[in-house]
């Protein structure tokens, strides 16, 4: 009998200490986690802020003699990761579209005329330089900016400068708009990533570092022909 009490007693105080073990497991194993989310909430909190929205900060359309032309100014900041990217080798291509569509009351609004234009960034390892193609149309493939207009810039910040702008380009002839109807302008920039490379496309979708993209849509105005020096208007946000 008394063997017995003895050997009960063991498994309670054996169960006990197991469980008494899994407890202090457990307690640390949550103060190590809520640790470990604290030390890591100024970087999660640095990255979303490290990645500033891109804009159209102006905006101007004119009538001009050969046609309706455009200027606008878009600003972006690329990621670390983006540029990292780019001094390996890895191209990347914008895509500025613009579309003119007609404005009625009782059906859809018919496209009366549409524009696009392909920008290639790409750096130069040999030569340590810049290079942008400027080709009209949507390009597909490095091959399709044969007969692209290339120039070559010491730094980044110049290159960018060149995507960033866009100068007095013809987006429609005067003879596509109708003098006595409403015209709507849908104008947007974006960096296509479908132009990456296969195992960059992988993931990409949620990653805000990739996401370089803006749009404006409203009713046309049009000005009247600006001197070289003049003001490109404000957008209003």
């Amino acid at each position: 009998m008394n063997t017995t009490v003895f050997i009960t007693r063991s498994l309670k105080n054996a169960a006990s200490s197991s469980l008494g073990g899994i407890s202090s497991i457990s307690r640390c194993l949550a103060r190590f986690l809520v640790g470990l989310c604290l030390c890591m909430s100024p970087f999660w909190a640095q990255g979303e802020s490290a990645t500033p929205a891109t804009e159209i900060t102006q905006l101007r359309v004119e009538r001009a003699d050969d046609g309706i032309q455009l200027s606008a100014l878009v600003r972006f900041d690329l990621a670390p990761v983006v540029q990292e990217a780019l001094l390996k080798g890895i191209p990347l291509f914008f895509v500025v579209e613009a579309d003119i569509y007609r404005e009625r009351w009782y059906w859809t609004d018919p496209r009366v005329a549409s524009a696009a234009r392909t920008l290639r960034l790409a750096y130069q390892p040999l030569t340590g330089r810049w290079r942008v193609n400027i080709a009209s149309g949507l390009i597909t493939s490095s091959a399709g900016l044969r007969a692209a207009l290339n120039q070559n810039y010491d730094t980044l910040d110049e290159a960018l400068s060149t995507i960033q702008r866009v100068a007095r380009w013809k987006i429609a002839d005067t003879a596509d708009l109708d003098p006595g109807a409403a015209h709507t302008l849908d104008f947007s920039f974006r960096l296509d990533l479908s132009q990456l490379p296969r195992p960059f496309q992988i993931g990409m979708a949620g990653q805000r570092e990739w996401s370089i993209s803006a749009q404006f849509k409203d009713r046309l105005r049009l000005e009247l022909p600006a001197a070289p020096a003049a003001a490109v208007r404000e957008v209003a946000k």
